[in-house]
């Protein structure tokens, strides 16, 4: 799995993975939990992953829709 998103808004992470979702793209967010440890702030970013064979792909479904990647 690669890193393709990283970003501390929840709303930007619903939307790429709902686009992915439609291209039929897996993918999955890393580091929800981490809200716990700090305290629901959202001060960490959290993470969306996808297999490395579809990265290219998914990469294009991102900035093909101006979503700022973050990494």
């Amino acid at each position: 799995m690669k890193e393709l998103l990283r970003s501390t808004d929840p709303t930007i992470i619903a939307f790429a993975m709902a686009l992915l979702s439609g291209e039929d793209i897996a993918c999955f967010e890393m580091d929800v939990n981490m809200s716990v440890l700090e305290g629901g702030i959202g001060i960490f970013p959290r993470r969306l992953m996808v297999r490395s064979d579809e990265y290219d792909q998914a990469v294009r479904v991102m900035t093909d829709n101006d979503i700022p990647l973050g990494i």
